[in-house]
């Protein structure tokens, strides 16, 4: 077995606990919500008419949006309630995966009550039977195979879903397929998806004993499923039961730059004694809010984000007045700290390639915008709707002929085959100097600083330990450094795990 395919595998009993915990909560919930509507529906085609609609309505929803839907809904009525509600975590997985699960549950539960023979029905009338009686005699065993049908396809929804919890901070099999494409590590994204895929086929096929038991009659075929199932969510579960001391979340964006950080850091905090845990592929607002809660516990943010999407200013400072204002700012609104600045920046630049960089004399953004209209646009999936893409927008009379959003990974390689002609490129990136590509000049000075911060939650900036462990990274990085270990990550040759790649950073710093 390789190193790659061993540190996969290390990763995998913890994340596999956290996966089957919210896929199992979720699944039970969404019964517990499923079956009373569903008997309501059954009795009244009007309620079921309802019921169906607007479970159906959900489903059109794509899990990913349905997620990231309850982010901002979760933060507004902790503000109502005064706090203590987390939009972060378990609880947005939850919620979204519950709703998500609701509809085979209720559609299978109704179709299973209402085609129950009409003379059963009346033979349990004849016997004098009340609603209930009838209900838990007669209708439901009826049914069961039919409402076990719905929670198979439910629990396969689910679970395959799940993996999308990465993006709200909860722990799950997709920790591994996320990083694994955004790093370009298909080991970790082959292991996440052939875990998941086993998990989901288990379950289907122990839910399928347990409806064959239930068809057939044969109560033995039941209690070994539900036997078998409660095992395995023991077992399966126990990494989770494990109780560690000095626990510490650190946070992460959804790129390489982002998973080396946060590895360099959890190295010197592992060394401090504290017990790590990562929360990788995290959006800027829900991360910067996570820490602000204390659900993270440190993470790197870039100035101009924090400048532009946080503290919603369109203004220009100098770098170290920018700084300035954002560390009073952060302290003053969330009670977190700017440890500091790390020495190096990672701003947007736009690239081209060198061939059309020559062929339409392009130095500057003056010089794109001259030519955008024939050009095609590739960006990461956030910046189109951020406030540096309309302050861009404003100094520069840029309208491309067509826009594309790319996972990271997949940006640099678009505008080398030439399925786009530009990139909104990150400047510390390796890739920009291996591929050739050309930044254009931003002479109107649109795009904000970008120097990357380390932030440390309410709770960690006054643990003296905690702090002294991270100093020495402040003002450590050189942006030469940085572009080099970033390229061990993203080349395709000979690459470099975040982790090994981070053990060589830290090597750096003390040359």
């Amino acid at each position: 077995m390789t190193g790659s395919w061993q540190q996969a595998f290390a990763r995998v009993p913890e994340l596999l606990a956290a996966h089957v915990q919210i896929s199992v909560s979720a699944l039970f919930l969404a019964m517990v919500i499923s079956l009373p509507m569903a008997i309501c529906a059954a009795r009244s085609p009007k309620i079921a008419t309802v019921v169906l609609t607007v479970a159906s309505l959900i489903q059109t929803i794509p899990g990913l949006a349905l997620l990231a839907l309850f982010y901002p809904l979760l933060l507004g009525l902790s503000a109502l309630v005064g706090g203590g509600i987390s939009a972060f975590g378990f609880l947005p997985a939850l919620l979204a995966l519950t709703l998500y699960a609701l509809l085979p549950i209720l559609r299978n539960a109704v179709t299973g009550l209402s085609g129950v023979d009409p003379a059963a029905k009346e033979a349990a009338d004849g016997l004098g039977m009340t609603s209930g009686q009838k209900l838990y005699y007669v209708e439901a065993p009826l049914a069961a195979p039919t409402i076990m049908a719905g929670i198979r396809t439910a629990a396969v929804w689910t679970i395959g879903a799940a993996t999308l919890s990465t993006t709200v901070g909860q722990p799950s099999l997709g920790d591994l397929i996320f990083a694994g494409l955004q790093t370009q590590n298909w080991t970790l994204v082959l292991t996440g998806c052939l875990f998941s895929a086993a998990l989901a086929i288990s379950v289907d096929l122990l839910l399928g004993l347990i409806e064959r038991g239930i068809r057939e009659r044969r109560r033995i075929l039941v209690v070994a499923g539900m036997a078998v199932i409660a095992a395995g969510l023991l077992i399966a579960t126990l990494p989770l039961m494990i109780v560690r001391d000095n626990i510490v979340v650190i946070g992460a964006k959804n790129f390489s730059e982002q998973y080396i950080l946060a590895r360099l850091i959890g190295s010197r905090l592992e060394e401090a004694g504290y017990t790590v845990q990562y929360r990788d592929g995290l959006g800027s607002a829900i991360v910067f809010q996570a820490l602000s809660a204390s659900d993270v516990d440190v993470y790197v943010d870039y100035s101009g984000t924090i400048w532009t999407n946080q503290m919603q200013r369109n203004d220009m400072l100098p770098k170290a007045a920018m700084l300035d204002q954002i560390a009073q700012w952060t302290s003053a609104n969330h009670g977190v700290k700017m440890l500091g600045a790390l020495g190096f920046e990672n701003t947007y630049a736009f690239a081209v390639r060198p061939e059309d960089a020559r062929a339409k004399s392009l130095r500057t953004l003056d010089d794109l915008a001259r030519v955008s209209s024939d050009f095609n646009f590739g960006t990461d999936v956030e910046f189109l709707e951020r406030p540096e893409w309309q302050m861009v927008q404003v100094a520069y009379p840029i309208r491309f002929k067509h826009a594309r959003s790319f996972s990271p990974t997949f940006m640099y390689p678009a505008l080398a085959s030439g399925e786009v002609d530009v990139i909104s490129a990150f400047s510390s990136d390796g890739r920009i100097a291996a591929n050739g590509f050309v930044i254009l000049e931003d002479s109107k000075g649109a795009v904000p600083s970008y120097e990357a911060i380390m932030l440390l939650a309410p709770k960690r900036s006054s643990d003296d330990i905690f702090v002294a462990a991270l100093n020495p990274l402040v003002s450590a990085i050189t942006v030469e450094n940085m572009r080099k270990a970033n390229y061990m990550v993203d080349r395709q040759d000979d690459k470099k795990t975040p982790r090994q790649t981070a053990r060589w950073l830290n090597d750096r710093l003390r040359e």
